[in-house]
């Protein structure tokens, strides 16, 4: 998970991570569209977790969700793991 930190700072990552989120989950489409989701998600793993992680991460989704647009905690697993991902520099070289 990334590292957000404390206080104020990592309230204000939190925030950044949050709005990353929202910006890449569209509608589904179709007659009967399901729960937002971002098209480049092409892959559906499961992810074992322990229990206070999962709560961890369903807590922050119920705060990620807006009216009318709710993150599952799968979703918001899935772009911290992002994230965490994207922050680690590249071996190769």
């Amino acid at each position: 998970m990334p590292d957000i930190g404390g206080g104020t700072w990592g309230a204000a990552r939190l925030a950044e991570i949050v709005q990353a989120l929202q910006g890449r989950l569209e509608p589904g489409r179709g007659q009967r569209p399901g729960r937002p989701t971002d098209a480049t998600w092409v892959h559906r793993a499961k992810i074992p977790m322990n229990e206070a992680t999962a709560q961890k991460i369903a807590r922050l989704a119920e705060r990620a969700s807006r009216e009318g647009r709710k993150v599952s905690t799968m979703q918001m697993a899935a772009q911290l793991l992002e994230e965490a991902v994207a922050s680690i520099p590249d071996a190769e070289g």
